[in-house]
């Protein structure tokens, strides 16, 4: 995990990103170039790429709203996943929203993706709703809440 760097988003990631997202998440889990671009480069958005020999391997999006960060999107190349890399971004990602004046974050996860549920309960995000057809009809998820100390 020594070999991989966290950076912030430059101009043009976008594009990489988006074939990340491709990779990783299946439709209507996954955005379009042009919604990838838009979050990525909005007034207001926080990005934390991993990068390991030059390959973009991880990043997660995280759009300022008011004094709490959205978590957009977090994506971890399928042969990086269980190596705490999705951790270490989510932690550089509470730092940066902390440093912009965050108090917590917020996101939300399909119903059916035990794993990343898991994952966010593990970091200390608790349940805060559920989101009916939050990705599409039939297709709930769950909101998803920590507040910093």
């Amino acid at each position: 995990m020594n070999d991989v760097a966290l950076r912030q988003y430059r101009a043009g990631d976008w594009e990489r990103m988006y074939a990340l997202d491709v990779a990783c998440f299946e439709p209507p889990f996954r955005f379009s170039r042009g919604v990838m671009r838009g979050f990525a480069e909005a007034s207001g958005a926080l990005s934390v790429l991993a990068e390991a020999t030059g390959e973009l391997v991880g990043f997660c999006v995280v759009q300022m709203e008011g004094q709490a960060g959205y978590v957009v999107t977090l994506d971890v190349a399928a042969t990086w996943r269980r190596q705490v890399l999705a951790r270490r971004i989510m932690e550089k990602m509470e730092t940066k929203v902390r440093a912009a004046g965050g108090t917590g974050m917020a996101l939300h996860v399909f119903t059916g993706n035990t794993g990343a549920m898991q994952f966010y309960e593990g970091m200390g995000y608790g349940r805060a709703g559920r989101a009916e057809g939050f990705y599409g009809r039939g297709m709930d998820g769950l909101a998803y809440r920590k507040r910093f100390d």
